[in-house]
């Protein structure tokens, strides 16, 4: 076997689906099938089991799967030793950002990332914690920022911090500073549909006071949310930031939601099942930096 094969079934079964694969790997499906029928000739097992949702892995498989992990990681480790040797610390890293901070942290982020590791390669994708948390654990993503992130087995969490939530509404005079989360019950809402994350969070606090959201509209997408809001169409549950990173700020009324206070916690999510690589581990240190300096807090030294 090769370690382009290895790369091929990984990729493979850890989407599992050829189709997506071969679209990830930029490869012909037929000469993607090829690769991974030639690996199972010369291991004399079957690997992956075809069905109407994609493919599955057998107990070969699997066991080839956790194997290739590691190996892969190892020659990622590997090149970058050896990089790290003649000056020029190489590698690639993936991460996953949140709408609302996709625009504040990309720019920055990049940047200092081009600055201090000019010879290793950075993507940024867009994306719903839920969607994320699960690109994570199928290997797509290297590090992410998840809001209100279930503690899982296989994905490593360090907190960031925590924002409050308030109920954001168009412009308008006289408007107390704050607002009950059982007045918010009756309030229309736009809000994402489930399994968004302040969507969920809501509808769980809701609940604990036996109420349920009023829902006008379903929006998956915060900049639309927000323009809708602004013209009048209902109100929304946001943090701050996503309005100032997002929106003119201006346009809104921002109240605080109490009795009891709602927050939304973000945190930097890795993966247990893929080690983080050394370009990795210096990405995830900008990350925390970045941050910090978002905040308004003084650089670590």
């Amino acid at each position: 076997m090769d370690l382009k094969q290895l790369q091929y079934f990984t990729c493979v079964a850890e989407l599992g689906s050829f189709t997506r694969a071969s679209n990830t790997l930029n490869i012909a499906q037929p000469a993607l099938s090829r690769q991974i029928r030639m690996l199972e000739v010369e291991l004399r097992q079957n690997l992956l089991i075809r069905n109407g949702r994609g493919v599955s892995m057998t107990e070969a498989g699997k066991v080839l799967l956790e194997h290739s992990l590691g190996i892969l990681h190892q020659v990622e480790r590997v090149k970058e030793e050896l990089g790290k040797v003649r000056g020029a610390m190489a590698g690639h890293v993936v991460v996953g950002l949140p709408p609302s901070l996709l625009k504040v942290l990309a720019v920055p982020l990049t940047k200092t990332f081009r600055a201090r590791l000019p010879n290793a390669s950075l993507s940024i994708c867009e994306g719903l914690s839920v969607t994320m948390h699960e690109a994570l654990v199928a290997g797509r993503l290297d590090v992410a920022l998840l809001y209100n992130v279930i503690p899982s087995a296989e994905v490593e969490t360090f907190p960031l911090l925590e924002e409050e939530l308030f109920l954001m509404t168009a412009r308008f005079d006289d408007a107390p500073d704050s607002i009950t989360l059982r007045d918010v019950a009756g309030t229309p809402l736009i809000i994402p549909s489930r399994p968004n994350s302040i969507r969920m969070l809501v509808e769980s606090e809701l609940a604990n006071i036996g109420c349920r959201p009023h829902i006008e509209l379903e929006i998956d997408g915060v900049s639309a949310i927000l323009e809708l809001v602004a013209d009048g169409y209902g109100s929304a549950v946001l943090t701050r930031s996503a309005v100032t990173s997002l929106a003119d700020a201006s346009r809104f009324t921002v109240r605080k939601i109490v009795e009891p206070v709602l927050s939304s916690k973000l945190a930097m999510a890795i993966s247990l099942r893929h080690p983080a690589t050394l370009t990795q581990q210096l990405f995830i240190d900008l990350i925390r930096e970045h941050i910090r300096e978002w905040l308004g807090y003084p650089s670590e030294t």
